[in-house]
C-alpha cells in the first residue's frame, strides 16, 4: 500500500487498482473504567506507562474507511453524525477533504451496529448522508438491533442483512469476528496481491491491546469471545503479511501487525 493524498480529516492509499480511504469522523474520550482484564476486572490507576491519556481520559479515534474500485465506492461504516458526542461527526468534511463525491457511494455495509458507526447514514440537518445508496448491508444478526434505532427509521426497510463468508463484490469478502457485538464483521480487501483487514472495534485502545490482547472493553458483548476474535484476526494479519485499518486505531487507523516474542505490535503505514 501506497499514500497517496492527506489532510486533517482524511488519508488515502493505493491498494493494487483500488484506493482505500480512511476518513476521520472525530474522536470520544472515554474513562479508564471502560477497560477491562481478564475476569471483567476494572482498571485501577496501574495502566500500563505507554498508554497516553487525555486529561485522565482515553482518546480513541473514530474512522470509516471508503473502498473505491474505480467505478464505485463502498463505505465502511459512517461514524456518528451528530447522534452522540459533538467531538465527532467530520465524515462530510473528510469526504469533501478527499474529494469524494457522495453520489459515488452507492454501498455502505457496517462492521457493527453501534451508534458511533451507523448514524452517519443521516447528517446533522437531517438530510440522507448518501443520496445515491443502493445497497445498505448489515450483518445479519443485529439487523433488529439496526431496526430499533428510531432515528434512523427511513432506513430501516432498506437494510439487507450478510452472512459472514459472504462475498459483498470482487474484491471485498467477510470474516466473522463477534464478540464485541453478536454480529461484528471484519472486511478483507483484496485487490493486486495485497491485502487490507477493515474492522470496526476489534482494537479500542491500540497503545494497550496489540501488546495485551487479552485486554477486554466494558461494552463488549462477550468478553471472552471478543478476546478470541482480537486473537483470531491479529494471527491472521501477521500470518499473511496484510495490512489492517481500525475504526478505533489512532487517526487514520492504517498499517501492519507483527508478532513480538509474546505478542503482538502495531506499525503505522
Amino acid at each position: 500500500m501506497e499514500r497517496i493524498s492527506a489532510g486533517h480529516h482524511h488519508t488515502a492509499y493505493k491498494i493494487g487498482d483500488m484506493t482505500v480511504t480512511s476518513l476521520r469522523d472525530g474522536y470520544v474520550d472515554m474513562p479508564t473504567r471502560r477497560l477491562r482484564q481478564p475476569g471483567n476486572i476494572v482498571f485501577g490507576d496501574d495502566l500500563p506507562s505507554q498508554v497516553a491519556l487525555v486529561d485522565g481520559a482515553l482518546r480513541l479515534s473514530v474512522n470509516a474507511f471508503a473502498i473505491d474500485d474505480g467505478d464505485e465506492i463502498t463505505l465502511i461504516d459512517t461514524g456518528a453524525s451528530n447522534a452522540w458526542h459533538p467531538t465527532m461527526g467530520h465524515l462530510p468534511e473528510a469526504l469533501r477533504e478527499a474529494k469524494i463525491a457522495v453520489g459515488r457511494i452507492r454501498t455502505v455495509a457496517f462492521t457493527h451496529t453501534h451508534l458511533d458507526h451507523i448514524h452517519g447514514l443521516i447528517l446533522a440537518d437531517g438530510r440522507d448522508g448518501f443520496p445515491q445508496l443502493s445497497r445498505l448491508l448489515v450483518p445479519r444478526a443485529e439487523l433488529d438491533m439496526f431496526r430499533a434505532e428510531a432515528r434512523l427509521e427511513r432506513f430501516h426497510g432498506r437494510a439487507r442483512p450478510f452472512d459472514p463468508g459472504q462475498r459483498l463484490s470482487a474484491s471485498i469478502d467477510t470474516i466473522a469476528t463477534p464478540g464485541h457485538e453478536v454480529g461484528h464483521t471484519c472486511f478483507r480487501v483484496m485487490s493486486g496481491g495485497e491485502t487490507l483487514l477493515t474492522w470496526g472495534d476489534i482494537v479500542h485502545v491500540p497503545s494497550l491491546q496489540f501488546d495485551h490482547p487479552e485486554i477486554t472493553w466494558e461494552f463488549d458483548a462477550d468478553q471472552e469471545q471478543a478476546r478470541a476474535s482480537r486473537l483470531q484476526i491479529l494471527a491472521m494479519a501477521t500470518g499473511n503479511g496484510c495490512y489492517v485499518a481500525g475504526a478505533h486505531l489512532d487517526s487514520p487507523g492504517v498499517g501492519r501487525v507483527s508478532r513480538t516474542e509474546t505478542t503482538f505490535r502495531f506499525e503505522p503505514l
